[in-house]
């Protein structure tokens, strides 16, 4: 399903050791296109909050509206959320991970970002 597709890739990269721990706005856009048709958009409206775990991780929490506008359909509102985490492994690599979802009136959708970041 469409909602499902973007809960799994529409993400926020968690880099640990974050400037800033506290309370934080999120808008995040994401687009789907097949070729040069456009599929639709999931705009999320998060608040959330992050934090330090220590002196080598992060975490964040972040949830809200997510308005859902697939290709000649009506606009939808639904809910959406994520939580993650990011952890410095060594001072050139930081793995991340993140859980997510988005309700729908049929099923709800939920998706799982895994990654690693090598910084030169």
């Amino acid at each position: 399903m469409f909602k499902s597709v973007f809960a799994a890739t529409a993400a926020l990269s968690v880099s640990a050791g974050a400037a800033f721990a506290g309370p934080y706005v999120n808008v995040e856009n994401n687009a789907g296109f097949t070729g040069s048709d456009f599929d639709g958009s999931v705009t999320e409206t998060h608040i959330g909050y992050e934090s330090d775990l220590g002196e080598s991780a992060a975490w964040y929490i972040q949830a809200g509206p997510a308005f859902v506008a697939a290709d000649g359909e009506d606009l939808e509102t639904e809910l959406s959320g994520k939580v993650g985490l990011g952890v410095d492994v060594t001072e050139n690599i930081n793995v991340y991970g993140e859980v997510g979802f988005i309700t729908d009136e049929d099923d709800n959708g939920y998706g799982t970002k895994l990654g690693a970041t090598y910084r030169f």
